[in-house]
């Protein structure tokens, strides 16, 4: 199978390369490694059309300088390009995040993923936050719901948390098979991985529901979620930047739901929601 790379460079490198690959995971790209200049996106070559980049804020906002060449690449070897950039995130001292050749870290909440292709490592700021969420309440016998999981990594940390059932949700099948993999990989007993959409949570009941996912499917499924969240339950959501909070508010609002807490890192937004 052959592949395109963009190579983007980017400045101010650290937020913009964020931003980009947030924008183009909605795209069909498939892949991002991140470099000392930018990033470097992969997408199938039969995936890709003309306006691929069209509407990309980091492309035309002049807060950002981007300049990027494409290359074709014959069988990518996605294990080894992710494996040259992942280095294990540690979140407050309490959650470390490592890919299984790093060492054990001693820490609380060791978690070992391999992304290979899907969304979650901890290294965006969007999970980095929902983590610091997880590790604030306590989970002990709740139920919860991981929507657009990616690789698993807050259904994981919920079961490490004392959650007594997860249900993780992606509409990617690629998610779907790793997060998979990731929940055998932590030894995890009390999830559950499904491949679908909102869909799924006809007559479901959660005590906490996460979606990490961008701004207008959030807006499109919130009635959703609050459809199967019990009384007093909590909404984590993140995947979208501070200027789209008074939106979010707005509809979180009409749900009767309230505002509890406020996390933000470099424009990115993590709101905690009671009903």
């Amino acid at each position: 199978m052959t592949y395109l790379g963009y190579h983007f460079t980017i400045e101010p490198r650290e937020l913009g390369a964020e931003i980009l690959i947030a924008e183009l995971g909605e795209k069909p790209f498939e892949s991002f490694v991140e470099t000392d200049y930018g990033v470097v996106a992969y997408i199938r070559k039969e995936e890709w059309t003309s306006g691929v980049l069209d509407d990309i804020f980091v492309l035309t906002s002049p807060e950002f300088t981007v300049s990027y060449r494409v290359e074709e690449i014959e069988q990518v070897n996605w294990n080894e390009e992710w494996e040259k950039n992942f280095d294990p995130i540690d979140v407050d001292g309490v959650c470390h995040v490592r890919a299984p050749f790093h060492r054990p870290s001693g820490a609380k909440y060791d978690i070992v993923i391999e992304p290979k292709m899907s969304f979650g490592t901890g290294h965006h700021e969007t999970t980095h936050m929902m983590i610091q969420h997880l590790l604030e309440i306590d989970l002990s016998g709740k139920v919860v719901l991981d929507m657009g999981c990616g690789t698993a990594i807050l259904a994981i940390l919920a079961e490490m948390r004392g959650a007594s059932a997860v249900d993780a949700v992606d509409i990617d099948n690629w998610c779907f098979l790793n997060s998979l993999e990731n929940v055998t990989r932590n030894q995890c007993s009390a999830i559950k991985v499904y491949e679908g959409d909102a869909s799924f949570l006809e007559n479901q009941q959660y005590d906490i529901i996460i979606a990490n996912i961008n701004r207008n499917i959030l807006l499109e499924d919130l009635p959703a979620y609050v459809s199967c969240l019990k009384a007093q339950g909590l909404l984590l959501l993140s995947g979208f930047y501070s200027e789209d909070v008074p939106a979010i508010n707005e509809k979180c609002a009409a749900l009767g739901l309230s505002l509890e807490s406020r996390k933000e890192r470099n424009r990115w937004v993590a709101l905690k929601y009671i009903l």
